[in-house]
């Protein structure tokens, strides 16, 4: 739907003769809010209290925005849905002056400029300044959008990868120290094939207590069907895992793992050992590839000792991916895919410096993640084919992943 010719000959007809700034405001929010009704409405697949056969679900109120235009700041109402999301096209993504506007309070807030500096920086861009209370307003309806997102229901769908991993940012405590904060985020592979955010959390410590915590509030909110957790060695982690996610398989990073190999190794035959010890994965299924780690280790072990030890206690835990389809193995034999996401973190992160507090942390990384998340729904591509999430539990007579022939 759109707005008749007519109507837009009308509003446009208000503008050429309206008088009075107030009256103009109040022109562009009438007519930005109806075409944000007509939006909402073929979304819905019927209008306000409309009955039809093509209704797809139901309004559920709505939430203010404030806009900056060259009329004024006008307050509209955006329709939420019971199900599923929505947001107007004519106001996504925020461009020109307000992505600006947006950007320079949320960076100025969470470097703690004062609210002077940050009119002043509105005003150069073009806005018409802005008060504390203004920035405070603009960050409680962020941190009321990140919250919905961190603690929105998981049971849509099973999860049976879930890849988890912690980076650290400087946090200020309430005592003007300046701290290392754990910042865990959890991702994870549809039953679909598809990706999404999980959830995240800040901490003190990656310790098990607050590990578990975190893997146990991912269960509350629904999470279910976790065949294979990807995660480095840190031994909290591990050991929440094995609490909260019983049933369940670890992957250890083989990344990880052969830089703990390495450390064992002289620096000038670090090529040689790395190439060495991928023989292993270059094996077709887990039979040979069981068979070739523990050739390895005798090589490795006969001139480095320690490296013995080293892998027999790895050994399953790095190779649980084989016992999944081989389509998947690239994917989920390593924490790689979180790379990505890492480092936007921490190219947002950089920007910040030392966060004011746990809060900004979460305000600022949930909005990236959430971000992210949209972008990974909306992609035509999926992660992993459905046809290959299918196979994840059809087992062979040896016990392992069937393969088809062209895995093979």
């Amino acid at each position: 739907m759109a707005l008749s010719q007519s109507a837009v000959s009308e509003l446009f007809e208000v503008f050429r003769t309206g008088e009075g700034t107030d009256f103009i405001r109040e022109c562009v929010r009438v007519a930005m809010q109806e075409l944000i009704e007509t939006e909402a409405a073929a979304a819905v697949g019927a209008g306000r209290y409309e009955r039809s056969e093509s209704r797809t679900t139901e309004r559920n109120g709505s939430r203010p925005r404030l806009l900056t235009t060259h009329a004024g700041d006008v307050q509209l109402a955006i329709p939420k849905l019971r199900a599923g999301s929505f947001f107007p096209s004519i106001l996504e993504p925020r461009r020109r002056i307000d992505q600006a506007l947006y950007a320079v309070v949320m960076e100025a807030y969470v470097h703690g400029v004062s609210t002077r500096s940050v009119d002043d920086l509105v005003v150069a861009l073009g806005g018409s300044g802005i008060s504390k209370s203004e920035v405070s307003r603009i960050c409680a309806g962020l941190d009321e959008t990140v919250r919905a997102f961190r603690t929105r229901r998981l049971d849509h769908v099973e999860f049976p990868y879930v890849y988890l991993d912690a980076t650290y940012l400087h946090v200020r405590t309430e005592q003007a120290m300046v701290t290392s904060k754990a910042v865990v985020v959890a991702t994870g592979v549809t039953s679909e094939g598809r990706r999404e955010i999980l959830g995240l959390d800040v901490g003190d410590s990656e310790d098990e207590v607050f590990w578990r915590g975190f893997l146990t509030s991912l269960k509350k909110r629904g999470l279910t069907g976790v065949k294979l957790v990807i995660s480095d060695q840190h031994a909290g982690l591990t050991a929440a895992i094995s609490r909260a996610l019983q049933g369940s398989s670890h992957q250890r990073c083989r990344v990880h793992f052969i830089r703990n190999v390495l450390a064992h190794v002289a620096k000038g035959e670090s090529e040689m050992v790395a190439a060495v010890f991928r023989t292993i994965f270059a094996q077709p299924s887990l039979a040979p590839m069981s068979k070739q780690w523990d050739k390895v280790r005798d090589e490795l072990a006969a001139r480095y000792p320690k490296i013995g030890p080293l892998m027999d206690d790895a050994k399953a835990e790095v190779l649980a991916f084989a016992a999944f389809p081989r389509e998947h193995w690239r994917k989920i034999w390593s924490t790689n895919p979180l790379e990505r996401l890492n480092k936007e973190i921490k190219r947002r992160s950089r920007v910040v410096g030392i966060f004011p507090n746990e809060a900004a942390v979460i305000r600022l990384i949930g909005a990236v993640l959430a971000d992210t998340h949209d972008e990974w729904a909306t992609d035509e591509r999926r992660y992993l084919s459905e046809e290959s999430m299918a196979k994840i539990g059809a087992k062979d007579d040896t016990g392992t992943v069937a393969l088809t022939e062209g895995d093979r």
